[in-house]
């Protein structure tokens, strides 16, 4: 069994998290961490020194590309500063990458980060964390696929709360709706968070403050008939911060976090969500592993996020256009 060399690239507690799913592995290595940071570059590697005594470190991303020889990459860095890794590492030779979400914060980014990693021959995985958890998969794959509610009809995803920000939360939220649909978007429109009739592109600062960014409300209409409700509360709306209800034929199915509930006429029955041994995160890096040493597709390919960054784009146009239909794919123009 080969041993997989691993760089981290940021290091707060996002890239933490990435270091974690390789603990334990027989075939992964942490060979390096990246940061602009010193002290979040020198804390992250005296948290992992024990475990990689060979850890080394970097301030440029593109100098340890140069000198580790890597052959995964895990993007922890700011929603708008993963396009430049992700590419970077793709063009160097990495074997796999994992990226943090969103994808990215335009179109001429997440364009040409799936462009590098196709070309290169470099599996390219995102995470939207409900893919990489139990119940959400459960869910997907046993109730909805399994036939329990029938044909899905529509998806209403609700996001709340201070932290209420398209790009930064609502990414997870659009991607939820779309993992669910099984389907290609045809067309959006949407209204943005009163106090944000003027924002036409992406102006957050990372997903730091929310202010930087609003929330949405919006549609979506997929090829298969399948229709898909995004309801973004402004900052001050109540909890729950996120849930999904998927409707069907003969059914329904309510999920938030860590619960969920299948409905079908008058009967309410808990849906429990298998064991696993590790979930989220890390689950998603070990799968990148997994994807890299005996190959097949990931569960959150550069593609369906790609489609994501799409439709968040085409809630913008849409409200810069007047709340109106727009279609997808967005036009060349729009994409930068």
């Amino acid at each position: 069994m080969a041993t997989y060399r691993v760089g981290v690239i940021g290091c707060r507690n996002i890239g933490v998290e990435h270091a974690a799913g390789l603990k334990g592995l027989g075939n992964a290595t942490l060979a390096a961490a990246c940061d602009l940071e010193a002290s979040t570059l020198d804390e992250f590697r005296d948290r992992w020194q024990s475990e990689w005594p060979g850890l080394n470190t970097y301030s440029d991303h593109r100098d340890m590309l140069a000198k580790e020889d890597l052959d995964i990459v895990t993007v922890a860095t700011s929603d708008h500063r993963h396009a430049d890794p992700v590419v970077d590492a793709a063009n160097a030779g990495v074997r796999g990458i994992f990226c943090e979400k969103p994808l990215a914060t335009n179109l001429a980014d997440a364009d040409r980060m799936v462009y590098a990693a196709e070309r290169n021959g470099a599996i390219l995985s995102v995470d939207h964390t409900r893919r990489f958890q139990p119940l959400w998969r459960h869910i997907r794959e046993q109730i909805v696929d399994g036939g329990e509610i029938g044909a899905v009809q529509y998806i209403v995803g609700a996001l709340n709360g201070r932290r209420s920000m398209l790009f930064r939360n609502g990414t997870h939220l659009v991607d939820s709706i779309c993992y669910f649909a099984d389907s290609e978007p045809d067309w959006v429109f949407a209204e943005l968070e009163a106090g944000y009739e003027d924002y036409t592109e992406y102006k957050g600062d990372g997903g730091h403050d929310p202010a930087t960014e609003p929330s949405a409300s919006g549609y979506i209409h997929f090829a298969s008939g399948v229709r898909g409700f995004f309801a973004g509360g402004s900052k001050v709306s109540a909890a729950p911060k996120f849930k999904c209800e998927i409707v069907g034929t003969t059914g329904y199915v309510e999920v938030s976090r860590d619960n969920a509930l299948l409905i079908r006429g008058n009967e309410r029955e808990s849906i429990q969500a298998p064991e696993w041994p590790v979930s989220g995160i890390p689950a998603g890096v070990q799968e990148l592993v997994r994807l890299v040493e005996d190959g097949g597709e990931p569960i959150s390919p550069a593609r369906d996020a790609h489609r994501v960054v799409e439709i968040m784009v085409g809630f913008l146009d849409s409200q810069r256009l007047g709340n109106v239909r727009v279609d997808l794919p967005i036009p060349l123009e729009r994409r930068g």
